[in-house]
């Protein structure tokens, strides 16, 4: 068993944080997505010998991480806040030639992407991360979520064209003030 442990140590370490920065996108909260990220290794080293292979080990994780992600999300609804958001994007690197004013849009788009991703529905955020910042092909994706491919490119394109909307409302929100 103590090789086992440390081979799957050597998972955890591997995993984590690529875990993490894809929860956090789908939570909405850091606090959250470290909570999911350690429930999801303990339940996969608890199942490690139902890993049957048909997927990438970080699918068949991946997939643990979102079913306890979406049972924590159906026993409490969480609260969005602007805050909250804000974590998800952090602070970009500060190029020492770039302008205050550059510097300045770059971060309002990213707040606004931020907000706009969280209006959207979970089944609708989780596949547009899964896809557009997790870089899952649609196969996976489908395998995580449970669901049939049709209905991964279904919610993607209702996902992204919803995000175009709040985008481009905010974006004509802003030029009206």
């Amino acid at each position: 068993m103590g090789g086992d442990t440390a081979a799957f140590g050597q998972l955890v370490r591997r995993y984590q944080d690529r875990l993490f920065t894809g929860l956090v996108h789908v939570v909405s909260c850091p606090e959250e997505a470290e909570d999911v990220v350690q429930d999801a290794f303990v339940q996969a080293m608890r199942k490690l010998g139902t890993f049957r292979g048909d997927s990438s080990f970080f699918t068949w994780l991946y997939r643990i991480a979102i079913n306890i992600a979406l049972h924590r999300h159906r026993r409490r609804r969480p609260e969005t806040s602007i805050d909250a958001a804000r974590v998800l994007t952090g602070d970009d690197p500060v190029d020492p030639g770039d302008h205050p004013q550059d510097r300045m849009l770059r971060e309002e788009r990213a707040a606004a992407v931020t907000r706009a991703l969280a209006q959207l529905s979970e089944e609708f955020r989780v596949v547009l991360v899964l896809r557009d910042l997790e870089g899952f092909d649609y196969q996976s994706i489908a395998k995580i979520l449970g669901v049939s491919l049709g209905t991964v490119r279904s919610r993607l394109h209702r996902a992204r064209s919803l995000m175009r909307d709040h985008l481009r409302d905010h974006h004509h929100g802003t030029r009206a003030e």
